[in-house]
């Protein structure tokens, strides 16, 4: 089997994210716009001013500069469609349309701010030499000033930096398993299982900084889906977007396609392939490549094996857990922020993962 490079970083870029653009360049004005945008939509006469707004066309060449325009613009988009407060909006309006359209085509994606833009290429680090965790990662941008939101975002970086490990566990699970080295294979899976315990201790830390209140009505609404909007200027049919959430992330995909975890067919499997198409391309490439490694059922041994599984169940309940006291709390038909029925697909999902287990 022909091994692809290892990923530095599990699927945060290997470079940080560019955190500003030269303070003489015109697309310094997005910065500026990005530091102004929680203060921006406190007044409801936002999307006026953003209306007026003339924004420079994407660079070319450097990926970090056209990720941090994503970020930029995906943001702004974002604020613009979804403005707490007020109705959403059908129609963006065509200065923000256009720019948004533009950078989402040359990175392959559709045009609405997603989980890469939320989180994979936004954050940095206060010491450029310590690790990407909490305490040393800050973000880029946001919706509103409450660290709150920070927090959110941050997690979610601490637990996809963890992922570098995961990756090349899977790397050398599939390389033993080919060689037919049994002991390298399961030694190699029992390494997933504790980063896995490892990423559920950090998501488990929401709470600490995230009051349940805040979340659903202060910055959820901001990366809530798009339905019925009109890209003005590009497209005069009202177009749906999923919304930012973390089943656009490629960890756990990247999970379920190395234990060849079976799950059912069903209007939630529809949904979680479709979320692949909120990934960066070479992410998407990356799980359809763990997809075509052997399966390890049967080749490893049981008792770290069945860790693993334990593992990504806890993950999925301490998500479903916090789902259930950030988001159903509140409301009384809970839709994610992808714009699904979410509590009873977790549920599902749980289920036909502990199911997996070897007896």
């Amino acid at each position: 089997m022909t091994q692809a490079p290892m990923r530095e970083r599990g699927f945060l870029p290997a470079e940080d994210p560019l955190a500003g653009f030269p303070h003489d360049a015109a697309l310094a004005r997005l910065d500026e716009l990005g530091r102004d945008l929680p203060s921006l939509l406190v007044d409801k006469s936002f999307r006026k001013f953003a209306r007026q707004l003339e924004i420079p066309p994407p660079p070319a060449g450097d990926v970090r500069a056209l990720r941090l325009y994503y970020v930029r613009v995906g943001f702004l988009a974002s604020a613009y469609v979804n403005q707490v407060g007020l109705e959403p909006s059908a129609l963006l309006p065509r200065n923000i349309a256009a720019p948004l359209c533009d950078v989402c085509r040359r990175l392959d994606r559709p045009p609405i701010l997603s989980y890469d833009g939320y989180a994979l290429y936004n954050w940095k680090r206060f010491d450029p030499a310590g690790p990407v965790a909490l305490g040393n990662i800050d973000t880029i941008q946001n919706f509103v000033h409450l660290y709150d939101e920070h927090w959110f975002i941050l997690v979610h970086v601490e637990i996809e930096a963890l992922g570098q490990g995961l990756l090349e566990a899977i790397e050398a699970a599939a390389a033993a398993l080919a060689a037919g080295d049994q002991a390298a294979a399961t030694a190699a899976v029992a390494r997933m299982g504790r980063i896995l315990w490892a990423q559920v201790e950090t998501l488990r830390r929401i709470p600490e900084r995230m009051d349940p209140a805040l979340y659903y009505k202060t910055f959820r609404p901001y990366i809530r889906f798009f339905e019925g909007v009109v890209y003005e200027g590009i497209d005069s049919t009202p177009l749906d977007f999923r919304g930012e959430t973390g089943a656009q992330s490629s960890l756990v995909p990247s999970i379920v396609a190395f234990l060849k975890i079976p799950h059912q067919p069903s209007m939630l499997t529809n949904h979680l392939a479709d979320m692949r198409r909120f990934m960066p391309r070479e992410h998407r490439g990356w799980i359809e490549r763990i997809e075509r490694m052997p399966d390890p059922r049967g080749l490893v041994e049981k008792a770290p094996y069945n860790d693993a599984l334990d593992a990504l169940a806890a993950f999925r309940e301490t998500h479903l857990e916090f789902a259930r006291r950030y988001i159903a709390a509140h409301v009384r038909d809970p839709r994610g922020t992808g714009g699904t029925p979410y509590l009873e697909w977790l549920a599902q999902l749980i289920d036909e993962t502990t199911a997996h287990k070897l007896v």
